[in-house]
């Protein structure tokens, strides 16, 4: 529905599209970057209070390492493609939260928090930035920005996100940690399942840049499929792929994603 509605309004508004990075999708685009990345550097640090985080240890400095050599790629990756425009006001920041949630994000502007959790799944700083390449992908292919367009040009908004928040802050702010899915269980639902294909894709380019070996992401799938067991839902009833279809997935575009691998 929400992809039936997102081609709806770029077809009657055409003016208020951009198009995804590397896969060329065409994306609604409603809210401006600003308002955006102000939003989600002041939730961030909300969300930082109010957690415990690791400021110091191993796994705290293997989640600024591998978020800062993810970030030099993507910034590698804009340069080349003569686009850094669309990472300006990026303010990045990596922080590791301990908490038993199996859990990652990225808010639009570079936020990324990483949950203790899921390092057992991780295993390794391989595998981390498999998570990680995925989350900043969703972030770069701004899927925070579409699925908050796609709220309010359901609710007739138009592109007023600042106004939208003068006037009922509380609603604004539930439904922009539901579309960048910080929080507890906001993850769940945050993203459909063609913005998660479209980040696997992109993270497996963007952790190969940084000198990481996307093969890597393959085990971490069938990691969390062992883990999550007969849990998850049909594919049908979900908003993200199957973990079965998301490997398949993930192996087809192995070739390209290692033609931009080099080991360091």
């Amino acid at each position: 529905m929400l992809r039936n509605l997102a081609l709806a309004s770029c077809l009657l508004v055409t003016a208020a599209c951009s198009t995804v990075p590397i896969t060329g999708r065409r994306q609604l685009s409603l809210v401006s970057d600003t308002e955006m990345n102000t939003m989600a550097a002041a939730e961030y640090q909300k969300v930082l209070a109010s957690s415990q985080v690791a400021g110091s240890g191993e796994q705290a400095a293997m989640v600024k390492r591998v978020g800062q050599r993810i970030q030099q790629a993507v910034d590698t990756y804009f340069r080349q493609q003569n686009a850094q425009a669309q990472l300006e006001g990026y303010a990045w920041e990596f922080n590791l939260i301990n908490d038993k949630q199996e859990n990652a994000w990225c808010m639009p502007g570079g936020k990324v928090a990483v949950y203790t959790g899921i390092l057992p799944i991780t295993q390794d700083e391989n595998g981390l930035a498999v998570v990680m390449g995925h989350e900043i992908a969703h972030a770069v292919a701004k899927h925070s920005s579409e699925r908050m367009s796609q709220q309010m040009a359901a609710q007739g908004l138009g592109g007023v996100l600042s106004a939208s928040a003068g006037q009922n802050p509380t609603a604004t702010q539930n439904v922009f940690l539901q579309v960048v899915g910080a929080g507890s269980q906001l993850g769940l639902l945050k993203y459909g399942r063609s913005q998660e294909s479209e980040a696997d894709r992109l993270g497996l380019i963007f952790m190969a840049m940084a000198g990481y070996n996307p093969d890597g992401a393959v085990q971490f799938w069938q990691r969390m499929d062992a883990r999550e067991g007969q849990a998850s839902p049909p594919e049908f009833l979900s908003t993200h792929p199957s973990n079965g279809t998301r490997i398949a997935d993930i192996q087809r575009d192995l070739p390209e994603a290692r033609t931009f691998y080099t080991a360091r």
